[in-house]
């Protein structure tokens, strides 16, 4: 649109460019200050993971981000290696397709699957403190997710949204924590 006859859009889009601006400036403080000041934490998990299953500290995984842009989201590893992930796969399928049903008829439900045996003790508790989410600071800093945001959903998990749901990956960028962490 040209700024001369519409010049209120050119003040709004200025005013939304200094927001992500800001936004991005307290996303690589904050996550360098964090990633610095939780090296002990992260040192301390390494070895809690290490020790209680065979494999890698880290868990890479590919996940959709802003833009629709696929990333790899980082996590300390809370399941045993070459664990299935299908079980995972069918529940989220089962859960968003299924969850205006359940709004509809007013009964609780749950994302998380809970009594996994595919997770060790250590797993368990980094998921219920949420230590595990820890390594998420570093694809902040390098600009793939956000402080605050949505959480960036699994290809799978992609594929069942309604058209509507993808404004969530299109408009802002994923982030560590945001309204369904907060409300629970």
């Amino acid at each position: 649109m040209d700024p001369l006859l519409y010049p209120e859009l050119s003040v709004a889009q200025l005013a939304v460019w200094n927001f992500q601006i800001v936004k991005r400036a307290i996303d690589i403080v904050f996550s360098a200050i964090l990633l610095i000041l939780l090296f002990p934490v992260f040192t301390f998990v390494s070895v809690l993971v290490k020790l209680s299953s065979p494999g890698p500290v880290l868990f890479k995984q590919i996940r959709v981000g802003h833009l629709m842009e696929p990333f790899t989201m980082l996590k300390f590893r809370t399941m045993y290696v070459d664990s299935d992930q299908g079980v995972h796969h069918r529940y989220v399928s089962w859960f968003i397709t299924s969850s205006d049903k359940a709004q509809a008829r007013s009964e609780a439900s749950f994302f998380k699957l809970t009594n996994d045996d595919r997770i060790p003790l250590i797993g368990r508790l980094l998921r219920r403190t949420s230590l595990d989410e820890l390594p998420q600071f570093w694809n902040v800093l390098i600009g793939d997710m956000s402080l605050v945001g949505p959480r960036p959903p699994l290809p799978y998990e992609l594929q069942q949204y309604k058209p509507w749901h993808r404004s969530r990956v299109l408009e802002v960028k994923p982030g560590i924590t945001g309204l369904w962490q907060v409300v629970g």
